[in-house]
């Protein structure tokens, strides 16, 4: 079962209104006697009252993570949505602009954003907690003047715990991205196309305008120009 409710976090610095305001949502996902809170965005003062489970490794230690974490929050467009059990964080994801040192920012695009972390822990999978994370994230209303983006690739997943194979983990990976609005599209980045599993996939924001998508696609075809998406 989930619920939403919506609050109203944007404001106006200096009398300058931002450029990335945050609306918060929040949704529960019940499980017997257990209640997980999907909320977000939060700022590293709210995150502080919180605490990494220890199953959240995918990256690097949970501590080092949480930090992490916490820093992106304080990022203009930086946006980190979390599940919770209690004070425990069991899951979140992250959005912020590509990293400046990957194609996606080989062209300075304010209105691109980056699903840079989806990580749930081992002891909180199977209660849709990774696609919630996504339906909450896309509850903002900011998130239609975007370009989401991620970019998956194999050697990223973690098919020994969920036993699962190469194809049968892109199936659900792709199915949790669609709880998102984010769908596969074709690049010609080397990394991507060095496996048939790997894959980019975007979601368009309804009021994202015609220039930036012709940008966008002018990065995701850089060996040869493209005029159909």
């Amino acid at each position: 079962m989930t619920k939403h409710v919506t609050i109203d976090l944007s404001f106006d610095l200096g009398g300058v209104t931002l450029k990335h305001p945050k609306t918060y949502h929040h949704k529960t996902i019940q499980n017997g006697n257990q209640v997980i809170i999907v909320e977000g965005p939060l700022s590293s003062t709210f995150l502080a009252d919180y605490y990494f489970d220890e199953g959240l490794t995918a990256f690097r230690p949970a501590k080092k993570q949480f930090e992490a974490v916490k820093s992106i929050a304080d990022f203009e467009e930086g946006r980190i949505i979390i599940a919770r059990d209690g004070d425990k964080i069991v899951g979140y994801a992250t959005f912020l602009h590509p990293d400046p040192l990957e194609r996606w920012s080989e062209i300075k695009m304010e209105d691109l954003i980056e699903l840079g972390a989806i990580e749930v822990s081992n002891d909180y999978r199977g209660l849709s907690i990774g696609s919630t994370l996504l339906e909450v994230a896309m509850l903002d209303h900011q998130m239609e003047n975007y370009i989401v983006i991620t970019t998956e690739y194999y050697w990223h997943w973690d098919m020994d715990s969920t036993r699962l194979n190469i194809w049968q983990y892109r199936e659900i990976m792709e199915r949790m991205m669609g709880h998102g609005g984010l769908t596969p599209m074709s690049t010609d980045d080397p990394e991507i196309m060095s496996h048939p599993a790997n894959c980019l996939l975007v979601r368009i924001g309804e009021n994202v305008p015609k220039e930036s998508i012709e940008t966008f696609d002018s990065l995701r075809f850089m060996g040869k120009r493209h005029d159909w998406m």
